[in-house]
């Protein structure tokens, strides 16, 4: 069963993700960037998009670029379709898949500029830490989709998932280390809601980027 706060996201008013929300089955073949925007933009991928806050600001700040993003849980998925239809915002699609999958599977060689994945689930026991996503496996496809000069862009809260994502990097093949941009007089790195909760329960960031050079 889902979380409460999640059920009760399509509770609070009528949902409508139409124009936002696409379908793809991941194992259907590769899924057409251009002809899911219209256009040849570059991309930018978040993954866990949650409630929208990171998505819905930076695609208005960067309306030159295209924004998709992948979130799994579909309550989720159609709550930020809806916020993304409501604010008119015509340069962001909203995708309910499994991020590994996708990126194995359906994202073609070279076709992304910027991958973001803020606050990603940590699994903190040990016996579940091989279902984090940050991998060896999982770096290598970004890698394979970014462009070259595309970055991977990550922030977590959690310091035993930051040293395994640090340790991934630092065997990362064809990456140079690129830095997060620093905490504005927000306080806020990113503008996740995740991250506006943590700022104010005084957690400790920590962030990593790697930039695709070759």
């Amino acid at each position: 069963m889902r979380p409460e706060s999640e059920q009760n996201l399509s509770r609070k008013r009528q949902l409508d993700p139409a124009g936002v929300m696409i379908e793809h089955d991941v194992t259907a073949g590769p899924l057409d960037l251009a002809g899911v925007f219209n256009n040849d933009r570059l991309v930018e991928i978040e993954i866990g998009s949650g409630k929208g806050a990171f998505i819905i600001e930076r695609a208005n700040q960067r309306p030159d670029l295209n924004l998709l993003g992948i979130e799994y849980a579909k309550a989720y998925c159609i709550y930020t379709a809806d916020r993304v239809r409501r604010r008119g915002l015509q340069n962001v699609r909203m995708l309910r898949a499994d991020a590994g999958a996708l990126f194995r599977q359906s994202l073609a060689d070279q076709s992304v500029w910027r991958v973001h994945i803020y606050f990603p689930d940590p699994w903190p026991k040990r016996r579940h830490h091989r279902r984090r996503l940050i991998q060896p496996a999982f770096v290598d496809e970004v890698r394979r989709t970014l462009k070259i000069g595309g970055q991977l862009l990550i922030v977590t809260d959690h310091f035993g998932y930051f040293q395994q994502i640090q340790q991934v990097f630092n065997n990362a093949e064809g990456f140079a280390e690129t830095p997060r941009p620093t905490a504005g007089q927000t306080g806020e790195i990113v503008g996740t809601n995740f991250e506006r909760k943590y700022i104010a329960q005084g957690r400790r960031f920590y962030s990593a980027g790697l930039l695709r050079y070759r």
